[in-house]
């Protein structure tokens, strides 16, 4: 016997997970679009990819904005981690075409 959605509320959720996974991914790929612009300014500009300040900045702005929601200080140093990782990543790989 099957459950249809409306009755199964873990299916709903399920569901609702998704769509949020869905929303994080495309914010995701915005966020790394501007860091392209900003790997090709700091190309031309001779800057380096790593700005420790500006990250430890942002940093501490989201383990801020994570407590308002909820979530850990570890959680979210090690979810900006990871996408600081990866925006370096891309800085470098801008910055390699251009030479």
């Amino acid at each position: 016997m099957t459950q249809t959605s409306a009755s199964n509320p873990l299916q709903n959720s399920r569901i609702k997970i998704d769509s949020i996974d869905k929303k994080l991914i495309a914010l995701l790929g915005e966020r790394e679009r501007v860091v392209k612009e900003i790997g090709i300014y700091k190309a031309k500009n001779n800057i380096p990819a790593l700005q420790a300040d500006r990250f430890k900045q942002v940093l501490e702005k989201t383990i801020e904005a994570g407590k308002q929601e909820g979530l850990s200080a570890t959680f979210i140093t090690e979810l900006m981690n990871a996408i600081h990782k990866e925006s370096l990543r891309i800085e470098e790989e801008i910055k390699a075409q251009k030479q």
